[in-house]
């Protein structure tokens, strides 16, 4: 397969002119692209020679035309540069048809290779130095935004090649007559990855998605039906089977357990409540009143219930000996288990938000927020003036320790909210950044309980660029964005996913420089992937396809609020789809409708907003790849 000939032809290319004093000559190659390698070889007399040179095809970097030289002869109008580790090679094609043949087949294969470049040069390297730049090193880095990078860095991602398709496969199946059994019966399997379907006969596969398996006799392609019906081929390698008792989704907010294996270990958890009864467990679990309350305890009775308000769920036991309670999610202990379903509901109706102690507890809920050096002393704070309010209670501007500025969300004791604002703040514990709005401590031994954080002095960035966005030059409004793009990758390299990116959630300081805030729907991940309860609210304007039909949230969801964010900064502030409800925006965003560009905006700036809107969460750009491409395009600009 990796032999297999993709393009073949006869193309002139230049010297390499590895010494200065090397001359310059052009000889006819015969050039051949494979999977693995790009290679030329000697050409006479219509015969093929010789090998004369070969890349790997991982190694190359950077696949682009060049300026032709001045007075340059017919037989080279057309050049194109393969830029690769260790070298650079220069090829002419016969004409504009051929090199973008070329261009394309190359950019085929190179866009999963890691070492991409951003830049490039445009002018030849000759007698030293390049003409574009005239830098001396054949190695210098580029001088020119290569715009492709932002076309090529979306497309990577860890998908599963394809099995070889047998010729006749589809001809073949099609002939044969498969039965529909009872569902009861179908054997269930689910998607590791997405898949597009190539050809009538297959259908597409949604990563985390369920489907029943109805053929298997070929080990490479599977026949399925999804759950709307639809039936057809798939590649057997992104499907993972469902044992099953793993058939059925399953709810929880209370779980029960029958094992004595880990007694010991889970002995020293608040969650676990041992032999205490069923009727015990939903007293205290109506006591608690919050969603995502539960405990875990033994019990003879096997199965799932519902008990009013409170529903019992049985920790199953793979035969492999690992334990899972819903999907497709097992882990090798229950501490284990019940800590992953504490970060991520996985296809339940919650996450197990509050563990139920059966110790009487009569200490405040945030009594143990401020240990240590973020505890605050109340009377080191004075409260200056509001400066806005919402469904919390008030954030008020401050001084700390008669000196500070600081800015104090409180919350009062019973609001609906409290929950999250304590959530909230344990999460910016954890994160310490330069474009995050920093948290200086807490409050929280009495009511109302104070947030302290960094006071920005000239507020919400959507409000500032409403009022001042006119002032603003593009390249301070590239710098919003580069700077919103480095908290983000930030926050994606810590398994962090904010899910409530917005102009609105971020701040600006007297320097104009740009954090990102409001962390209350942030989620520590453990696997990229974060399903929320059913009923959970979410910016719909600001959200990607997955989260509006699945409420899958992950860093690609947050990408793509990301692109929202660009155009709104661009826009100077204007509502995103705003001649639409959040209903209409739904079903036009499924059809393909995406935002139109910005009048301040370039086409290559656009590419990148509009690349994170691709519909497909992994051919999104990161965010890491996004902030080199922001950085490249500010040394573009410096120079």
């Amino acid at each position: 397969m990796e032999k297999k000939t993709i393009l073949e032809e006869l193309l002139l290319k230049k010297s390499q002119q590895k010494k200065k004093i090397s001359p310059v000559n052009y000889k006819k190659r015969l050039f051949v692209l494979t999977k693995a390698n790009l290679s030329y070889y000697e050409y006479d007399k219509g015969k093929k020679g010789s090998k004369r040179g070969s890349i790997e095809i991982e190694k190359i970097r950077c696949v682009e035309t060049v300026n032709p030289e001045e007075s340059t002869p017919p037989a080279r109008q057309y050049p194109f540069q393969v830029v690769y580790k260790g070298g650079l090679l220069y090829v002419y094609a016969a004409n504009e048809e051929s090199r973008e043949r070329w261009l394309t087949a190359l950019h085929k294969e190179i866009k999963d290779n890691p070492d991409l470049l951003n830049k490039y040069h445009k002018g030849f390297f000759i007698s030293g130095k390049f003409l574009c730049c005239n830098q001396t090193c054949k190695a210098a880095p580029g001088c020119t935004i290569w715009e492709k990078y932002v076309t090529l860095c979306c497309t990577t991602g860890s998908v599963k090649p394809l099995p070889p398709i047998p010729q006749m496969l589809w001809k073949r199946r099609s002939l044969l007559q498969v039965l529909s059994p009872d569902k009861s019966v179908l054997k269930m399997a689910v998607a590791q990855c997405n898949y597009e379907p190539e050809g009538n006969s297959a259908i597409q596969l949604v990563r985390s998605n369920k489907y029943y398996v109805l053929q298997e006799e070929d080990s490479d392609w599977w026949k399925v039906r999804d759950l709307e019906g639809n039936e057809g081929f798939v590649p057997s390698t992104y499907l993972q089977k469902l044992s099953l008792n793993d058939d059925e989704p399953r709810e929880n907010t209370s779980v029960t357990e029958q094992t004595l294996a880990e007694e010991q270990s889970m002995a020293k958890h608040d969650w676990y409540a041992g032999n205490i009864s069923r009727a015990q467990s939903e007293q205290l679990l109506r006591q608690k009143g919050k969603e995502g309350a539960f405990m875990v305890r033994k019990s003879s009775q096997a199965g799932e219930s519902e008990e009013g308000t409170v529903k019992h769920y049985h920790v199953h036991k793979t035969p492999e000996k690992k334990y899972y309670l819903a999907e497709n999610y097992c882990f090798e202990s229950i501490p284990k288990l019940i800590h992953y379903h504490q970060h991520n509901s996985a296809g339940m109706v919650t996450r197990l938000r509050h563990a139920v102690s059966t110790q009487v507890n009569k200490v405040p809920t945030t009594a143990s927020l401020g240990n240590g050096i973020w505890e605050l002393k109340r009377e080191e704070i004075v409260l200056l003036r509001e400066l806005g309010s919402g469904q919390f209670g008030v954030v008020h501007l401050g001084k700390w320790k008669g000196k500070y500025d600081v800015a104090i969300k409180m919350i009062k004791e019973g609001a609906m909210s409290e929950d999250e604002f304590i959530e909230e703040a344990q999460t910016m514990m954890k994160l310490n950044h330069p474009k995050l709005v920093r948290l200086y401590g807490v409050c929280s031994k009495s009511y109302p309980i104070y947030l302290v954080t960094e006071y920005m002095p000239n507020g919400c960035l959507l409000s500032y660029l409403k009022s001042h966005g006119k002032e603003l030059q593009p390249l301070q409004l590239l710098e919003i964005c580069y700077d919103v793009c480095g908290a983000m990758a930030f926050l994606e390299s810590c398994q962090f996913i904010h899910r409530d990116l917005a102009a609105r959630n971020c701040l600006v300081d007297s320097n104009l420089t740009v954090k990102v805030s409001d962390f209350g729907m942030t989620r520590y991940v453990l696997d990229d992937l974060y399903i929320s309860s059913l009923g959970t609210k979410f910016p719909v304007k600001w959200s990607a396809p997955e989260v509006f039909h699945y409420t899958k949230f992950s860093s690609k969801s947050d990408v793509w609020a990301f692109g929202i964010l660009m155009w709104e900064v661009f826009t100077l502030g204007k509502q995103p789809y705003e001649l639409y409800d959040n209903m209409q925006v739904i079903e036009k965003v499924s059809q393909g409708y995406r935002l139109y560009r910005p009048q301040l905006v370039s086409d290559i700036i656009y590419q990148i907003m509009y690349n994170c809107w691709h519909e497909l969460p992994e051919k999104r750009p990161a965010f890491y790849q996004l902030l080199s491409f922001f950085e490249a395009l500010r040394e573009d600009n410096r120079a």
